[in-house]
């Protein structure tokens, strides 16, 4: 029953691969999982709705996390999310009309796992049912921030004081609003400068906001903004894309800046919040999609993209087309959501940014000759092996779970 899962897959201190596969059903709930690569065995820690204390709620359940785990003091820190919507306009939605005997969704939560006792522990619900689309962690000062969906508030959760501030809307009426009016895609990644404790995350109009514990309200960062026309043309009202939003985004410690990936042109770029500047990198989609000129199938763009154990390479888990007899297989024109536009192959990416150094390992298949598809989610080992989650075959249904590709470098 496993569904497409996006940014919830992290390695821990401890050498382990902690991951969530997502449900749609009304009944289940998401499912956390472990991964142990010197044992080579999957453990399941729990059911996302029992962890939150739903069970037997007759409610929407938590039907999965939209967020990576984040490690601080002995205990990892994930947010969770619905996974079974309500169609209305032809766009999935957070479900307004409940099935006869169910509840509406009670809200998303944040959660922590103490890695020594394996206990999890539910410390905060959102309000007025929303879920947690987008979440990070200032790790040092134990700060957690999140976006909500489908409204799009920011919320701050003091970890050390248990409580939890709405700082409000970030974007119009978010994922809730009408297309073509108040409708804003929402930021999927947000980043912590760690010198100051200071959040950023960006909008579909390309403004990037920030925000302190200190402060009263989100601020615009002056003087630099996402609207770039490498990026594209956009209407922010529209569904569809990511607009000018970063679709991921990491700090790199070494230059005290962050590296971002634009979701639909797939360029890397280079934000530094003291100077206020953005500078693109280069565009690091797969080579076929460099030498076709043309955007990727996944309209929203790939979250697969992280700092690798060295620190100083991004992988990059992205798209590449599909050429048959010298063809490019094309796919819709347009979407009402992010989504897959058509079929295409999976390529591993990295890039050693001290040495600018951009590496396409080519597209990764399973033992059969088949595709991974629906690759939003990446974690890379302390050997360099790299895991995510994807779709295949599995007897005569397909299904979402764990994948483990080796090494590129070998074993370096």
């Amino acid at each position: 029953m496993a569904h497409d899962t996006y940014n919830t897959i992290t390695t821990a201190s401890d050498g382990r691969v902690y991951y969530c596969l997502s449900s749609q059903s009304i009944d289940i709930g998401g499912q956390y999982y472990v991964y142990d690569p010197k044992t080579d065995k999957i453990e399941h820690l729990g059911d996302i709705t029992e962890i939150c204390g739903e069970a037997g709620a007759k409610a929407i359940p938590q039907g999965k996390s939209h967020s990576n785990f984040y490690e601080s003091k002995g205990k990892l820190y994930v947010s969770t999310h619905a996974g079974y919507y309500e169609m209305i306009d032809g766009m999935e939605m957070m479900v307004q009309n409940a099935p006869e005997g169910y509840k509406l969704y009670p809200g998303g939560h944040i959660v922590s796992y103490d890695l020594a006792t394996g206990k999890f522990e539910d410390l905060a619900i959102l309000p007025q049912g929303e879920a947690i689309v987008t979440m990070t962690m200032d790790t040092l000062r134990q700060h957690i921030y999140s976006i909500s969906w489908p409204y799009g508030y920011l919320f701050h959760y003091d970890v050390k004081k248990d409580e939890l501030k709405n700082l409000g809307k970030v974007s119009a009426n978010g994922e809730a609003g009408k297309p073509g009016e108040d409708y804003r895609v929402l930021c999927r990644s947000m980043v912590v400068d760690p010198r100051d404790g200071i959040v950023y995350f960006s909008t579909s109009e390309g403004d990037i906001l920030s925000y302190h514990p200190d402060w009263d309200s989100i601020k615009k960062v002056e003087g630099v903004d996402l609207k770039l026309d490498y990026f594209g043309k956009y209407d922010p009202t529209r569904p569809g894309s990511m607009q000018y939003n970063w679709r991921r985004i990491v700090w790199y410690p070494e230059e005290n800046v962050a590296y971002g990936v634009h979701g639909n042109s797939g360029y890397l770029f280079r934000f530094d919040p003291k100077e206020a500047t953005v500078e693109i990198v280069q565009r690091i989609t797969s080579e076929p999609s460099q030498k076709s000129g043309m955007f990727d199938y996944f309209s929203y763009g790939y979250l697969g993209f992280d700092l690798g154990p060295d620190g100083e390479t991004i992988y990059y888990l992205t798209g590449g087309p599909i050429y048959i007899d010298g063809k490019r297989v094309k796919g819709v024109e347009e979407i009402a959501m992010g989504a897959a536009r058509g079929l295409e192959n999976l390529h591993l990416v990295t890039y050693h940014i001290p040495t600018n150094t951009y590496t396409d390992h080519g597209p990764i298949f399973y033992e059969d000759g088949s595709r991974p598809i629906y690759v939003n989610s990446i974690a890379v080992g302390k050997d360099g092996t790299v895991y995510t989650l994807a779709r295949f075959k599995h007897e005569g249904k397909e299904i979402e779970d764990f994948v483990k590709i080796q090494n590129p470098f070998g074993n370096q």
